[in-house]
């Protein structure tokens, strides 16, 4: 078993690169599927669920080819309208997949995906969208069996939430529709942006991408794209920017765009940090122990939940209390568990987390529970005394391109052990 090692203490400087967003990648390559040819798609992180994304593709007939940080997926042999449990249960993002079956191949047979360690992400507003647009759904044995017995219709949907997931899935659905479609109250997140460009590329026609509603006017067929590039991670880079602010800095950022990440941008400054923009990427540093700041995660432009862990290993060394609130999902605070044997001091109430900032943290072994909670613990383990052994370091690559060998360029005392190399 693999981990990351980290011995804590080290200022941080320099400059690091940010790859194309994770969330962002992976709908473009479900959405490849609805073009008849060869897709095109760079500045695509090379990591675990990418790779994971491209077997998926892969078992409904697509050929995917990586050049460096480019894809080429070429769809002409998709047949197969059927993801399989195995290939869904490794990754929730292959649900994105219903979508662009449906409107390709006029079904799918997706499994339904399991409960995922940070909340039940129900998929109920998936299938009300999709049932609005004509799509007949049948769930039994595990799957979800979607067929258009009259082809799919364009309508009016309004999402409960304001949830990605949904909204790209009407979205990849509706281009391919006949007539008009509308998404009220739908997300706004840069991922949903970046997708509707992709999608406009091949020939779709949609309008408010960003905003709180979305229409679509359907087309009859669509074309492959050559050369879409993803937009650039703002989850990495905002973990990147806190990883800075406990290293003290100045630590550059770049590959991004600061608009993307205002939320935490404005709370990093309430926090002491001085932050210079750039049109790619923000500078961060810090000369003292942090200020308390209180946040609540909400959908875009609201504070990402993505970047909630992070940001409470911020407040765990701040000089004074704060509470920290989880609107999204409801059990996001499993990694403060391991935040507390490092000494810090934070108490979970609801989907509240009263952190009590404290004056250091102390190395210990720890274990990654999810993506961003084991970045977090990364983090944390930055200016922790003494040394820190991450465990279940394969949550972490899946999202993360690198992450150890750029921590390391800005400074970090770290490393990736094998389970006989542990320095714990």
């Amino acid at each position: 078993m693999r981990s990351i090692i980290v011995r804590g203490g080290t200022s941080l400087t320099g400059e690091v690169h940010v790859e194309g967003a994770k969330n962002s990648a992976l709908k473009l390559m479900a959405a490849s599927i609805l073009a008849n040819g060869a897709t095109r798609i760079t500045n695509v992180p090379d990591i675990s669920d990418v790779r994971t994304m491209a077997e998926v593709v892969t078992g409904l007939g697509a050929t995917v080819e990586r050049t460096d940080h480019a894809l080429t997926i070429d769809t002409t042999g998709v047949t197969s309208f059927e993801a399989p449990y195995e290939m869904v249960a490794r990754m929730r993002a292959s649900i994105a997949v219903l979508g662009p079956l449906i409107a390709r191949l006029g079904q799918a047979k997706v499994a339904m995906p399991g409960g995922c360690a940070i909340g039940s992400r129900k998929i109920d507003m998936h299938i009300r969208g999709l049932e609005a647009l004509g799509v007949h759904v049948e769930i039994g044995h595990g799957y979800i069996h979607a067929t258009t017995p009259e082809g799919l219709k364009g309508a009016q949907v309004m999402l409960d939430f304001p949830s990605v997931g949904a909204t790209e899935n009407l979205l990849m659905a509706a281009v391919l529709a006949e007539g008009t479609t509308t998404i009220d109250n739908a997300a706004r997140e840069p991922e949903i942006v970046d997708l509707a460009g992709f999608l406009s590329s091949m020939g779709a026609h949609i309008e408010g991408a960003g905003s709180s509603t979305i229409t679509v006017e359907g087309r009859s067929e669509l074309s492959p794209v050559d050369g879409h590039r993803v937009v650039g991670d703002r989850i990495e880079a905002g973990t990147f920017l806190v990883a800075g602010a406990l290293g003290k800095g100045p630590v550059t950022v770049r590959g991004f765009d600061p608009h993307h990440l205002e939320m935490l941008l404005a709370k990093l400054e309430q926090a002491g940090c001085a932050i210079e923009t750039h049109p790619d990427g923000v500078t961060i540093s810090l000369t003292r122990r942090p200020s308390p700041v209180d946040i609540q995660t909400l959908p875009h432009p609201g504070f990402p939940t993505d970047m909630q862990a992070q940001f409470m290993a911020l407040m765990a060394i701040a000089e004074g209390d704060c509470v920290i609130t989880e609107n999204v999902f409801e059990n996001r605070y499993m990694f403060a568990e391991e935040l507390l044997r490092m000494g810090a001091d934070v108490r979970i109430e609801s989907h509240h987390a009263l952190v009590k900032g404290v004056e250091r943290l102390s190395g210990a072994p720890v274990r990654s529970p999810d993506l961003r909670g084991g970045a977090a613990l990364v983090l944390a383990a930055l200016v922790a005394e003494g040394t820190s052994e991450i465990l279940d370091i394969h949550h972490i690559e899946r999202g993360y391109e690198r992450f150890v060998d750029k921590l390391a360029v800005l400074g970090a005392d770290i490393s990736i052990a094998a389970s006989d190399e542990r320095g714990v």
